[in-house]
């Protein structure tokens, strides 16, 4: 059985504390701030702008036209070159990233509805930006054979359209900064929590907490709550950021974002916690943190790598990480916005995860104070 007023007394002095130690207030206000504004500005997954060498040797309208359609769009950045061995040099000395070469008669062959071919070589020393090079070329080309058709005769009926689904742009930044909330509160909440037992340990603060009637339960709340508290807030500045600098709309139901992101805190914070109860040394408590926060929030949680993309294994692996269940319901609601019935696994998981932190850390506390 809880006695409030005893957990509250540790929550009085939790927050006294905190107001009182300017480093916590600083890290749980300006850190979010901070990796929000960095990831969401330098994490960009569109290749844009590519420094790209061309040989025109055919010198007709038609070649005209696809390299005036490649420079206008935001993708290419295109410069001719007079031969294709200095293209090559180039590319070797990297001020270029890839060189078209249209062969002569490119014209005729198009025209004549035979296979105009290009030449294109791309730097395959990055293979994602090259794939994606090669990806927007098929789509130039494509629209560079519709401008033609548009101009000599009527375009097909039959064209296809393609339309993109809650994400029209494919901005990267729709994607990234969501999840990228996972990622600050996992560390966030893990780092200050770990901090709070273990710097009792050393300043010996914590015999004075064992000789008081106060009971394992009371102590794990009183001092998770606070900094629960201190983390909805953190939430709740990157959500503004999230919805007034980047533009990213939120379509979803309040309710279920922060039901589990409040989940998802409590779990972090319980493994804080759990970390600061068994590591009674702050440096080491640090560095074990880190460890558990930042590295599945990063590689397991979907944050960066999709995770149907990974092997099998390491799917099944991710499901061990309430992040990857947290980000999936954070992108859903800002630019899906499914249901509380629909998103019932994810708010499971959270919640089996919750219960497991707040047991693990209620039973290792226990264990301290009778031993």
């Amino acid at each position: 059985m809880v006695n409030q007023r005893r957990t509250v007394a540790i929550f009085n002095k939790e927050i006294r504390h905190i107001l009182r130690d300017p480093f916590t207030l600083i890290f749980s206000l300006v850190m979010p701030v901070v990796m929000v504004l960095l990831f969401g500005t330098a994490i960009e997954f569109n290749v844009r702008e590519v420094p790209t060498v061309y040989v025109d040797q055919d010198h007709s309208q038609t070649s005209r036209t696809f390299l005036n359609t490649l420079g206008s769009s935001q993708y290419f950045k295109i410069t001719p070159v007079a031969s294709a061995h200095e293209g090559i040099r180039w590319i070797e000395r990297e001020r270029a990233r890839a060189m078209i070469i249209i062969p002569p008669q490119f014209e005729h062959f198009l025209l004549g509805a035979q296979e105009g071919k290009l030449q294109v070589l791309v730097d395959g020393t990055d293979n994602s930006s090259g794939n994606a090079l090669v990806g927007y070329l098929g789509a130039i080309q494509a629209k560079t054979l519709q401008n033609l058709s548009k101009s000599d005769h009527p375009a097909s009926e039959g064209a296809l359209k393609t339309r993109f689904l809650y994400n029209p742009e494919l901005s990267s930044r729709w994607f990234t900064v969501p999840a990228l909330t996972a990622v600050v509160m996992a560390i966030l909440s893990i780092l200050l929590t770990a901090l709070t037992i273990s710097r009792e340990w050393e300043n010996g603060s914590m015999e004075l907490l064992l000789s008081t009637p106060v009971r394992p339960m009371e102590v794990v709340l009183g001092k998770m709550l606070p900094y629960a508290l201190l983390g909805l807030i953190s939430v709740f500045v990157v959500y503004i950021i999230a919805r007034t600098l980047y533009g990213i709309p939120f379509i979803g139901q309040l309710w279920i974002f922060w039901v589990a992101t409040l989940m998802f805190l409590l779990t972090y914070l319980g493994q804080g916690l759990l970390i600061s109860t068994l590591i009674r040394n702050q440096q080491a408590a640090i560095q074990f943190a880190l460890m558990i926060g930042m590295m599945p929030s990063m590689l397991f949680s979907g944050f960066i790598f999709p995770i149907e993309h990974m092997p099998t294994f390491f799917q099944g692996i991710t499901a061990c990480f309430p992040a990857r269940w947290y980000v999936t319901i954070v992108r859903d609601q800002f630019l899906k916005g499914s249901s509380a019935l629909e998103l019932f696994l994810p708010l499971f998981m959270l919640f089996v995860f919750t219960c497991m932190a707040i047991r693990l850390c209620t039973k290792t506390f226990k264990g301290n104070l009778e031993s």
